[in-house]
């Protein structure tokens, strides 16, 4: 069925929507949190220690030097932390991974 070029890209889409329901359902079964992120986040794009943007990174650049900081990324490894750091802050749980206190709790607004 995957040759089947018209079929291919809905079965590969149902495969990735039931692994990440199996995904959800043993992270509520063992008690975790499952952090997701966008799907077009600009994690390998984003420099992790300053926040510099590089627009003009390909997909063929597989190590890129910071323009602001002068760090020297890997184009996976950079990912990875952002991707990390993307979770965490959508998930609202910097204070918690890192041990510290929330100085302010989260409140219903008004309606």
């Amino acid at each position: 069925m995957q040759k089947n070029h018209t079929l291919a890209r809905s079965i590969n889409d149902v495969s990735w929507s039931a692994f990440f329901t199996m995904l959800e359902y043993k992270c509520r079964k063992y008690g975790k949190t499952l952090l997701t992120i966008g799907r077009f986040d600009p994690s390998s794009k984003i420099c992790s220690c300053c926040g510099y943007r590089n627009r003009d990174l390909k997909l063929s650049d597989r190590e890129w030097i910071c323009s602001d900081c002068g760090t020297v990324h890997d184009r996976d490894i950079n990912a990875a932390i952002n991707i990390k750091k993307f979770a965490v802050q959508e998930q609202n749980l910097v204070g918690v991974l890192t041990g510290a206190k929330r100085a302010v709790e989260p409140v219903d607004l008004p309606q």
